[in-house]
This record gives C-alpha cells, sequence and structure tokens, in this order.
C-alpha cells in the first residue's frame, strides 16, 4: 500500500491498458477494471485485473469498496470506458441513445460517486474521464455518441466544481474517435 492507487475504468481496450501500463510504469499500484476479461489478459502481470460491468452503479460502488479495502483507496480514476454507434439524429433508436447514455456517461457517474468519499479522506485525487470531440464539436451522423458525450464533458465540469473544494481534481480529455485496429491508436479523420 506504499504506491499511490490508480484505477483504469476499461483497463481492457487499448487506451486503458496504454493507460494502465503508463500508470504502473510511474510506479503506481494499478487495477484494470473491465467488462471484457480477455482484454485484461495482456496486461502485465503487476497490474490488478478486476472483471466488472461498471454500467450498473451498484456494482462500481461494490468494486471500489472492494478494491480500498484490498489494495488501497484511489489517488487516481481513469475512466476510458466508451462506446461509439454511428447514426444521424433523425434515425436514432431509443435503444442506440440508451446504449450510449448508459456507456458512455453512466459509469462516469457512478465510479466518480464511488471513488470521491475516499478521496474526500485524503484531503486529494484525481478524476480523469475521457470524452470524444464530437461531444464539444457537433459532427453529423453521429447525434447518439455525441449526445452522451456532451454529457460526459458536462457532467466532468460538475464534479470539478462540486469537488474541487475537496481536493480533487476532476477533468476530461477530448481525442477525436480512436481506431483501435490501428497501431498506435490513431485518430480516425473527421
Amino acid at each position: 500500500m506504499s504506491a499511490q492507487v490508480a484505477i483504469v475504468a476499461g483497463g481492457g481496450g487499448e487506451l486503458g491498458r496504454a493507460t494502465a501500463m503508463a500508470l504502473a510504469a510511474g510506479g503506481r499500484s494499478v487495477v484494470a477494471v473491465d467488462r471484457n476479461e480477455r482484454g485484461l489478459l495482456d496486461l502485465p502481470s503487476g497490474i490488478r485485473r478486476e472483471v466488472a460491468d461498471t454500467t450498473d452503479p451498484a456494482v462500481a460502488a461494490k468494486l471500489i469498496d472492494r478494491i480500498v479495502a484490498e489494495v488501497g483507496p484511489p489517488q487516481a480514476l481513469v475512466n476510458t470506458i466508451g462506446a461509439f454507434v454511428p447514426g444521424d439524429a433523425l434515425s436514432t433508436t431509443p435503444e442506440t441513445l440508451r446504449l450510449m447514455i448508459d456507456v458512455n456517461l453512466g459509469p462516469a457517474l457512478w465510479l466518480s460517486q464511488a471513488v470521491a468519499p475516499y478521496m474526500q479522506r485524503q484531503g486529494s485525487g484525481a478524476i480523469l474521464h475521457v470524452a470524444a470531440r464530437p461531444g464539444i464539436e457537433p459532427a453529423g451522423g453521429m447525434a447518439a455518441y455525441s449526445a452522451s458525450k456532451a454529457a460526459l464533458v458536462h457532467l466532468t465540469r460538475i464534479l470539478d466544481v462540486e469537488l474541487r473544494p475537496h481536493g480533487i481534481r476532476v477533468n476530461a480529455v477530448a481525442p477525436h474517435l480512436l481506431d483501435p485496429r490501428k497501431p498506435g491508436l490513431r485518430s480516425r479523420p473527421r
């Protein structure tokens, strides 16, 4: 428990895996979380793996409590969870909108709620959510995705306003769409 604990949600994906490895290389005790166990298998042995579906608020809270009990309180949470379904505004279905909100927004809120009390007790912490450029700059052909990422950007701002007085910084990064099929996670041109 001497190293700072960092939790990487979405640690089984390309971006999450790269983030977990970078944090571990920096001396942090890293816990990578993903609902896809296969994605976690490629992580080095020094990174703890947790299989959990953090789109469920009850699962997220229990997971964080267990990590705190077994590894220690988190100093950092990096949320790389995300999904992309294309579709314009006029053809977006209720199912697609729900999926985008449940995956791109839900875990950010549930995980932030779960880690914040531990960070507040420490008087410090950092939460980082991965948003996307279409959540800031509107683009056609991805209405539900863009709306869910815009909600994530706004949630991040709200969390920062609410948690910064407690010593917790909350930020987002907004890359262009990532194409994990290409080496180096190059952005897809838009």
